[in-house]
């Protein structure tokens, strides 16, 4: 069953709301994942050329908790998003109520409004009908492009859909597009890298791409955890067979092995790091691997906070085939879980 797409809809003269996802690292003052900001570019030079439409853009950033925490603010995000979308950003110090309606009815042609962080109320995270509906009451259509948090039911993502016309964004549709395509129609051999923490959030992945690849090639803290537990897999799944210091990272034998097996690979799918890769020498691993996927050849997904952030900080994003915005969300869509944003947006 497929979702609304914004290719459907009707935006002329309307007040649309677009939940994206800018839900980025900011270090001292600097901005890290300009990629997630990039992501709902394609949504709203759509939307900004339909006659009469005024946009407003939400987003959450951070665990304020439900409560005002100007270190969670998206006014951090203004002149960042004017350079990326080339537009003049009007921020409100709320996202619900009378100032919102006011600062929509004074926006001006090629303005966009950015809504402050959902996550300010405690309705945000709790999915609460009233903060729902007070999320809708200003707009008249809603568009999710916010793929990475599909998976949680939250006010801004399905809440709000009980009460506006709802649709998927361009990002959120290739999302979901080239999930689909590795896993249910990869080319073999195809090979999945699992790395990062916590076996149990990524146990039911292994055995998904276990069943459905020539190759899964286990790192990170999960490798030492799946061995210290003894757990047991086929052939197909790939264990380290040696470390660095301490477990901290893959040793110079599972390197050369994954390499190797990644070098036949036509499809490649990672997620999570292959060690304490914010630690050098400990990053040693993750970098190498990065470099043979890319070489590979093969047709890349990436996803996942701390990969991403390795493609960002060498400027390899356009070397991979698709970047995903979603870690946790990426990881349930793959593993088959049920995923509320998506399910909100599904023709009926």
């Amino acid at each position: 069953m497929g979702i609304k797409k914004i290719q459907d809809g009707k935006f002329e003269g309307k007040k649309v709301l677009v939940r994206a996802d800018f839900n980025v690292a900011i270090v001292e003052g600097k901005i890290q994942e300009r990629f997630k900001l990039e992501a709902c570019k394609e949504t709203v030079e759509f939307l900004t050329n339909k006659a009469g439409v005024k946009i407003a853009l939400t987003s959450h950033l951070g665990r304020p908790d439900g409560q005002v925490n100007l270190d969670f603010s998206l006014l951090q995000l203004v002149g960042e998003l004017e350079k990326i979308l080339n537009k003049k950003i009007v921020f409100m110090a709320d996202c619900i109520g009378e100032q919102v309606a006011q600062a929509l009815e004074k926006l001006a042609e090629g303005e966009i409004l950015l809504l402050e962080n959902v996550r300010f109320h405690g309705g945000e995270e709790t999915n609460g009908e009233t903060f729902s509906q007070q999320l809708a009451e200003n707009f008249d259509v809603y568009v999710n492009d916010a793929f990475s948090v599909c998976h949680r039911k939250q006010a801004s993502i399905t809440g709000i859909t009980n009460y506006l016309p709802s649709y998927g964004g361009f990002w959120l549709q290739k999302e979901l597009e080239n999930l689909d395509k590795v896993l249910n129609d990869p080319q073999l051999p195809a090979t999945a890298i699992i790395g990062g923490a916590k076996i149990e959030t990524k146990l039911g992945l292994i055995k998904i791409f276990e069943a459905k690849y020539s190759h899964v090639l286990v790192g990170g803290k999960i490798a030492n955890e799946a061995l210290d537990q003894a757990l047991k897999f086929s052939a197909k799944v790939i264990l380290p067979i040696d470390f660095a210091q301490d477990r901290l990272d893959l040793g110079e034998k599972t390197i050369q092995q994954f390499k190797e097996i990644i070098a036949q690979s036509k499809v490649i799918v990672w997620n999570g790091p292959m060690g304490k890769f914010e630690q050098p020498p400990f990053d040693k691993a993750t970098r190498e691997i990065l470099t043979a996927v890319i070489e590979s050849g093969a047709f890349t997904l990436i996803g996942g906070g701390e990969s991403v952030q390795v493609l960002e900080e060498n400027n390899l994003m356009s070397k991979v085939s698709f970047v995903s915005t979603g870690g946790g969300a990426m990881l349930e869509y793959l593993s088959g879980n049920e995923m509320p944003g998506i399910i909100a947006l599904q023709v009926k």
